[in-house]
């Protein structure tokens, strides 16, 4: 196979600072483009996700800046599908991204972008990948269309809904859930005549921009076209629940708490990797439609759920494939699920 370019991660925010003072099918399975040689730790084995930089809230100026203004991240070249589905080609440069790209430290944030979350002032990074018109209508609310025939991209908030450094049960020796809906407005035209659609979940940083969540390492998704449930896997997913169409509002969450495994809880004594307790869950039009356990329940053919353990930050993670139009909403005030107190 030819080699590949890796795209760079996504825009630092300090550099975006700068600038701005001067909107498939669930199958994973599966253009060309030179590679260009990376200052990156040696290739890891899939199931293991070594700690790398920082995220790029680390040393923010005391200020949330207005991601609207953003510049698209240098990524050379659009993601564009013949039959509707991610191709061999786009799997294989997503696998060798996450290979040679470790996932950002995640470290304290300060009182100021804590605060923009805690007030649900989440916005969209808007990468290349994606063709249309996204923005914020509101706090923590967006409105977006893609074109006909867009292909797969992913569309990420631009702070984590979970900081892991102040978030995770092991620091606050309390569960944290995170959750966000989606509602789905209107589908047109498909990647090569296929169907289109969106996917809803949460990813680790850095994710390729041209993979939908659940289909590489520290993601997971749940796919309208099929109701199928992704968990680092580019392969068939799993059924999960009935696809969801055109007027629907579908929400995902995971909670964290702390682990009750009695095995684990012996083996961090002694040094082992502490992991939460993670369950996800997912709503349609306000009531509960099902859920799983991280651990328990497992794609056969995934890579592991390193990354979304509780030990990353976890960002809000909308996957479009095809015409598609949707409006996303993170404040709590515009969910139809109702959170029990």
């Amino acid at each position: 196979m030819a080699n590949r370019r890796i795209p760079e991660a996504p825009p630092s925010y300090d550099d975006s600072q700068a600038a701005s003072s001067g909107i498939s099918s669930s199958r994973g399975i599966p253009q060309n483009q030179p590679q260009q040689d990376l200052a990156q730790p040696p290739p890891q084995r899939r199931d293991q996700y070594p700690p790398g930089d920082p995220p790029p809230y680390h040393n923010w100026q005391e200020a949330v800046p207005d991601t609207s203004v953003f510049p698209p991240p240098p990524i050379s070249g659009h993601f564009s599908s013949g039959t509707g589905n991610a191709s061999s080609d786009d799997a294989q440069r997503a696998h060798d991204f996450c290979d040679s790209t470790p996932l950002w430290v995640p470290v304290m944030p300060s009182s100021t972008v804590y605060t923009a979350v805690a007030t649900h002032d989440l916005r969209p990074v808007q990468q290349r990948e994606f063709a249309g018109e996204l923005g914020s209508t509101a706090t923590g609310r967006w409105l977006g269309r893609t074109v006909d025939r867009n292909g797969d991209c992913c569309v990420l908030t631009h702070l984590p809904l979970y900081f892991a450094a102040r978030d995770s049960p092991f620091v606050t020796e309390k569960r944290k859930t995170i959750y966000f809906e989606v509602t789905l407005r209107g589908l047109r035209a498909g990647p090569g005549g296929d169907a289109s659609g969106l996917a809803l979940g949460f990813a680790a940083q850095p994710y390729p921009a041209w993979r939908s969540p659940g289909w590489e390492r520290g993601s997971l998704g749940v796919f309208s076209d099929d109701g199928c449930r992704f968990v680092n896997d580019s392969w068939g997913g799993r059924d999960f629940t009935a696809p969801f169409g055109v007027g629907e509002t579908v929400g995902i969450g995971m909670t964290m708490a702390p682990s009750e495994d009695p095995l684990a809880l012996a083996d961090a004594m002694f040094g082992a990797k502490q992991t939460c307790k993670v369950d996800v869950f997912f709503t349609r039009d306000g009531a509960l439609a099902g859920g799983w356990d991280l651990h328990e329940e497992m794609d056969e053919e995934s890579g592991g759920v390193g990354g979304l353990e509780g030990d990353f930050d976890l960002y809000g993670a909308i996957g479009l494939f095809g015409g598609v139009d949707f409006e996303v909403c993170f404040d709590p005030a515009g969910w139809r699920w109702r959170p029990a107190e």
